[in-house]
């Protein structure tokens, strides 16, 4: 997601226009959007059906993603036919090139970041070694509001398709380091060449201490958390997914970090159809994998999301008798 520089004035009513323009879709066209399931597994048809487990994407306040970009959704049917990047037998790895500065602290992010994006794209994910800035032709900047450093992504991406493995289906730079994609943009927060399989996306502004604000006792749980949430949303750009306007999703578009954290870890059914339909995993398993992890990390409200999802699709008593309880 990104910002770029413009006056206020003409920035709020904009976005307030914007605003009252978007109407959030009705439920025909959520259905619409999620196409037909006829053919598919009793499972993933299962799996497929919103039941009262995902939000309608809210009316957007002034300032918020829809409310300056308009945007009008892809639905499954439009995905399938635009020929997205896919996962095959040779380019079948995702690569996490870890960028920059990682303070002591923050080394257990990289690990946590490679376990998670495993569980939720069912796909191998391996951690090159640590790049360095310095040595490497990329351009920088102190942001003038901020005065903080920025790197340039146009650079950063240049280098990631210089070093792209052979068997990468994807290779994302992570970095601590502020991001810029144009001298006219304020920030970014991360960037990706859909077609040239590589991206980068900075936790920068997922800490507290960006802003000048004092860490909390549960810094590290929030800056895990926002890590992760964008780790999954930028990711799913890479096979193809536009931003979500159906329900509340990973991949809506976002703005701000207000409405970044009001965002949830999970696929809504049509952004998760369009993921099973490129990589095929199991839904249960992916399921069954990302509670383990969430169960483990202390993310305790989305374990329960998809407890409740999988008592949805499984039915309770089988849910029981699988111990997905």
């Amino acid at each position: 997601m990104r910002s770029i520089l413009f006056p206020i004035s003409i920035l709020l009513v904009f976005s307030v226009i914007l605003a009252m323009s978007f109407q959030p879709p009705s439920a025909p066209e959520r259905m619409k959007a999620i196409g037909s399931t006829r053919g598919l597994s009793k499972t993933l048809r299962k799996a497929l059906e919103p039941g009262t487990d995902f939000e309608t994407i809210p009316t957007p306040q002034p300032g918020d993603w829809l409310a300056v970009h308009r945007e009008k959704g892809q639905t499954f049917d439009q995905f399938a036919k635009s020929n997205p990047n896919w996962p095959d037998k040779t380019r079948k790895k995702i690569y996490l090139q870890p960028l920059g500065q990682f303070p002591d602290g923050q080394l257990p992010l990289v690990e946590r970041l490679k376990e998670y994006a495993g569980a939720y794209f069912a796909m191998d994910v391996q951690v090159l070694p640590f790049l360095a800035l310095s040595g490497n032709k990329i351009s920088t900047r102190t942001n003038p509001h901020t005065k903080n450093r920025q790197i340039l992504t146009a650079d950063v991406l240049a280098l990631l398709r210089k070093n792209l493995p052979a068997d990468a289906f994807c290779l994302l730079a992570i970095t601590m380091e502020d991001l810029y994609p144009d001298p006219s943009w304020n920030f970014v927060f991360g960037q990706a060449m859909l077609r040239g399989r590589v991206g980068v996306y900075s936790f920068a502004r997922y800490d507290p201490a960006f802003y000048g604000e004092k860490r909390g006792s549960d810094y590290e749980y929030v800056l895990l958390r926002r890590s992760c949430k964008v780790l999954a949303h930028e990711t799913t750009h890479m096979f193809g997914l536009r931003h979500c306007i159906y329900f509340k999703c990973v991949a809506n578009g976002y703005n701000h970090l207000k409405e970044s954290d009001s965002r949830p870890l999970h696929l809504c059914p049509v952004c998760l159809r369009k993921l099973q339909h490129s990589v095929g995993f199991d839904v249960i398993d992916r399921y069954r994998r990302l509670l383990r992890f969430y169960q483990k990390i202390g993310f305790d409200k989305d374990a329960q999301w998809i407890t409740t999802r999988l008592k949805h699709i499984l039915g309770t008593e089988a849910a029981r008798l699988q111990d997905i309880q």
